[in-house]
């Protein structure tokens, strides 16, 4: 979990943006809303499994990550921030990762692969926020969080348009499947055992 410790840098670039989307009459959650609708784009390019395909995936989850960001900062200088847009905005990104790995794996045809990894970015997001239903603040420690996944499916898209080899079987996007499965079960039993450690 690297790039959600770059958050203070994030919150500076997008203070233009904000400005903007203020003027604009956005709201956090349209913006929300335009999010999921990119990450669901991008989930479509990758299932084409074609160099353009990639290229527009990796484009659209770029700019789903920054108006991931942008929403919760909008909210911020709108005074709007509450429960129920958190909820809207957590709701929308576990959505928005099924969707972006669902396309990942069918481009591929690796669904077992898929199913492994989709589950393992679930249940580290399902950690972070039970440890909070259960009285501890938010978990986002571990090895991989939201930030790093986007930036790794971006820079995997762009990869995979150009290397079209396999390595043990695998291309650059089963590859990413495979770290999902393997780091996103990881990440989750670091964040059970640190919530089970503060409630011991």
């Amino acid at each position: 979990m690297t790039l959600d410790q770059l958050r203070p840098v994030a919150d500076r670039a997008l203070e233009p943006f904000v400005s903007l989307s203020t003027r604009l009459g956005l709201t956090p959650d349209a913006v929300s809303v335009v999010a999921f609708v990119l990450a669901g784009g991008a989930g479509g390019a990758f299932y084409l499994n074609t160099p353009v395909g990639y290229l527009a995936g990796a484009l659209l989850v770029f700019l789903n990550g920054w108006l991931d960001l942008l929403d919760g900062a909008l909210a911020r200088e709108l005074g709007t921030d509450s429960k129920a847009g958190d909820l809207l905005d957590h709701v929308l990104d576990r959505y928005a990762d099924i969707v972006v790995i669902a396309g990942l794996a069918a481009g591929i045809g690796r669904y077992a692969l898929g199913l492994a990894a989709v589950t393992g970015v679930l249940m580290t997001s399902y950690l972070g926020t039970q440890a909070q239903a259960v009285g501890l603040d938010r978990v986002y420690g571990g090895l991989l969080g939201r930030a790093d996944r986007l930036a790794l499916i971006g820079v995997t898209g762009v990869l995979a348009a150009v290397v079209t080899t396999e390595l043990a079987g695998f291309t650059v996007v089963g590859w990413l499947l495979v770290v999902f499965a393997v780091v996103g079960h990881v990440t989750a039993l670091q964040r059970f055992y640190y919530s089970w450690r503060a409630l011991a």
